[in-house]
């Protein structure tokens, strides 16, 4: 089996399960306990601090180990607007952050504040006067993750950064898919990960609060970790986690440079060997080990269990993997095709020949699922859903799932003439993604969708 799912959880890096194992019998004491075996713990405690904040590129008092990265996240929003709300109530984020700082937004909404969402391009990437644009005198905190976890589309944060400095506003990084190859740069306020995304164990986050940012924390404060931090701490966890950084690190370059010529390869052959793809995210600024393409006419989940069955596990953001039925929030925000999304994140030591044999089995894992959703060949038959219509044929889509709406798109559009028209129905939130990401593939002029009973009309011209 080839594990291709790194960005959600990479594999237990052997420095860190013999750290973890050995700390199990040196670690167990309360370091907040002046005797023998709570020294002992204090000490590897704070060893592991100054490990981490060497590799984050802070100072140790200024870091805090908390049970997760999501919960950095959520401390981090909190703690940093309470500290900053006689500035103002005002968060700005990009749309395509991690779910746990949009969550984090839509909490700070709810308790009386405002957001602004800075769009993205097609590439996944903020453009920096967008975040200039946004910042008002009253804004208490911006956040801009440091690369994307589904297209892995890096992001400009140190001139973002240079921005909120001058302007006076705190720059929370989100750093959980960026710290394993290096340090974030810029000068930003705040900075959260997670130890599982570089080969640590789960149930250890990040929070990095610089030294002059205000901060208070919400809720009941505990005396451990600066009271940002309730709870006895994970010791054995976070010495494995400090422990698989450093050993990341070590190894970061050469391990990048090995992995973009591998993702470099997917990206290269993908259409090659798969008609009708898209692939995402910006070509050049990306994360070393991720990938991210779209086919056309592929229920995603149904690709991900072929892919499995062929022994491959990755990912996808396509809402047909998801029991809400809409596309990745990421997706939506960048404006591409949705339908057979596949994110292969390669982990540490990915070996060429998989990426080879994966390369090899896509072709039939990709045709076997659209011929099972009857997906159009090149010389596309009359569908039976189409009706004739005044100026065209409208198509009902209505109660169908992706890719079922693109692909009653694609078989009747030949049965209108050059300057006629479809009119798909459709109650999918996918559609709106994706019907207009088929019109730029195919060559096809896509006139925008109306309001309809049910869903909407997605109107789309044949050119050619």
């Amino acid at each position: 089996m080839s594990y291709f799912d790194a960005a959600s959880a990479a594999p237990l890096h052997p420095v860190a399960r013999q750290a973890l194992l050995a700390s199990l019998d040196e670690g167990w004491a309360d370091p907040a306990r002046l005797y023998r075996e709570g020294r002992r713990a204090r000490l590897l405690l704070d060893a592991a601090r100054e490990a981490t904040a060497e590799a984050v590129g802070c100072r140790p008092d200024e870091l805090t180990f908390t049970s997760s990265g999501t919960r950095a996240v959520h401390t981090a929003v909190a703690g940093a607007s309470a500290g900053r709300r006689r500035v103002g109530r005002h968060l700005i984020v990009s749309a395509v952050e991690h779910s746990s700082v949009l969550h984090s937004a839509e909490a700070f909404e709810a308790e009386g504040g405002t957001v602004t969402r800075v769009p993205v391009t097609r590439t996944g990437a903020v453009a920096v006067e967008s975040y200039v644009d946004a910042l008002r005198s009253d804004t208490a905190l911006a956040a801009l993750q440091s690369a994307n976890h589904e297209v892995g589309t890096e992001q400009p944060v140190a001139a973002v950064a240079e921005a909120c400095r001058e302007a006076g506003t705190p720059l929370l990084v989100d750093a959980a898919q960026s710290l394993a190859w290096g340090e974030v740069e810029g000068p930003w306020s705040l900075l959260t990960g997670s130890a599982h995304k570089w080969g640590g164990p789960s149930g250890v986050g990040l929070l990095v609060v610089r030294k002059g940012v205000r901060f208070a924390a919400r809720g009941p404060v505990d005396e451990r970790e600066s009271g940002r931090a309730a709870g006895f701490e994970n010791l054995p966890a976070i010495v494995a986690a400090a422990a698989s950084l450093r050993a990341v690190r070590a190894e970061a370059a050469d391990e990048a440079a090995r992995l973009r010529d591998l993702t470099a390869r997917i990206r290269a052959r993908v259409a090659d060997v798969v008609p009708d793809v898209e692939v995402v995210g910006d070509p050049h600024r990306r994360l070393p080990g991720i990938v991210t393409f779209s086919c056309l006419y592929v229920d995603g989940e149904a690709l991900l269990h072929e892919l499995d069955r062929a022994g491959f596990s990755v990912s996808s953001g396509s809402s047909c993997t998801s029991s809400t039925l809409t596309p990745s929030h990421v997706l939506r925000a960048m404006g591409v095709l949705s339908e057979g999304n596949v994110r292969v994140s390669l982990p540490w030591g990915a070996a060429a020949e998989d990426v080879e044999r994966f390369l090899a089995v896509l072709p039939g894992a990709v045709a076997g699922v659209r011929e099972k959703l009857g997906a159009p060949t090149p010389a596309p038959a009359s569908a039976p859903a189409a009706d004739a219509g005044g100026e065209g044929l409208v198509v009902d889509a209505l109660g169908r799932r992706c890719p079922i709406p693109v692909i009653e798109l694609a078989k009747v559009i030949g049965d209108v003439p050059v300057g006629g028209t479809v009119r798909v129905l459709s109650d999918d939130e996918a559609a709106r993604l994706d019907i207009p990401a088929w019109c730029e593939m195919r060559g096809q002029e896509y006139l925008g969708e109306e309001p309809a009973d049910r869903g909407a009309v997605y109107t789309v011209r044949r050119t050619s």
